[in-house]
């Protein structure tokens, strides 16, 4: 930009806010997904487009918005792949337990679990990678770029530490969620998780899934269903009245309405926590 600044494009709020604290004042950082959006279903305007294809840098996750990747693809932009700066991702569940080999007949995802930034460490990965990116494009900020990283990955391993101490004691080790948000964190926090429907939240589950999970929820005494924040509730509802349990609401992250609260991602994290302390049964 004319202020010297460099431009960074981040497809939705995590990106966003790892960028911005990396960055720090010599970064301008646009979150393409607008707050309170829904992600999954992001169109871009043609602005959007063109503003994308001329930055700096654009963070995002391959396959998880195609029309993000698209305009991506098409542009000057260096871009950074948070999902395979992240690792392995876990496998989806598809109204199953996680990694049971189950093929469920919805056409639930069987792509590669998205959602990487709800496992903490993971994202501390996406923090040091943004600072390196940054640092080559603007050696001259190198050094406050690499602090600040730094520094990102010492909260967020922080927050590691608290959620692990606060889901170690927990009673119920299934996590019933509406979709599949949750994998990366079921895997670090040694919890089970079970999508009603697939990675993609508008993905309808059958009637024989629906069946399925009441029947889990039952055998695994499961006491909560979770729902989410910008997801319909119905279906998580359907499952928690016809097992008998509660709902609670989890908050993937994707997007966060309204940053002037202070919310970021690390008290909408540690909101979760306390939402699963009570649903889990943890001690």
């Amino acid at each position: 930009g004319g202020d010297g600044r460099l431009r960074v494009e981040a497809a939705f709020e995590p990106l966003a806010w790892v960028a911005e604290e990396v960055g720090g004042d010599r970064v301008d950082v646009h979150d393409l997904t607008p707050p309170g959006a829904e992600p999954h279903d992001l169109e871009l305007s043609p602005r959007d487009v063109a503003i994308l294809q001329e930055a700096d840098l654009v963070v995002l996750v391959e396959g998880f918005q195609p029309a993000v990747d698209e305009a991506a693809a098409g542009g000057r932009a260096p871009i950074l792949d948070a999902l395979a700066v992240a690792g392995d991702p876990p496998a989806a569940s598809g109204g199953h337990e996680e990694g049971d080999g189950h093929e469920d007949g919805d056409g639930h995802d069987r792509h590669p679990d998205p959602h990487l930034w709800l496992d903490p460490t993971r994202l501390a990965r996406v923090a040091t990678a943004v600072g390196e990116r940054l640092a080559a494009l603007d050696p001259a900020g190198a050094d406050g770029y690499r602090r600040r990283a730094t520094d990102l990955v010492a909260r967020l391993d922080e927050l590691d530490g608290e959620l692990r101490a606060g889901l170690r004691s927990c009673a119920v080790r299934t996590l019933v969620t509406s979709h599949e948000a949750f994998g990366w964190f079921a895997r670090r926090y040694d919890l089970q998780q079970v999508g009603i429907a697939g990675i993609s939240p508008d993905r309808e589950p059958s009637p024989a899934t629906l069946a399925r999970v009441v029947d889990l929820v039952e055998d695994r005494g499961v006491t909560t269903v979770y729902t989410e924040a910008l997801v319909d509730p119905a279906v998580a509802r359907t499952v928690a009245d016809e097992a008998g349990v509660a709902t609670g609401v989890l908050d993937p992250v994707e997007t966060i309405t309204d940053r002037s609260a202070g919310r970021t991602y690390l008290e909408v994290m540690r909101a979760n926590l306390a939402t699963l302390r009570r649903g889990q049964r943890c001690r």
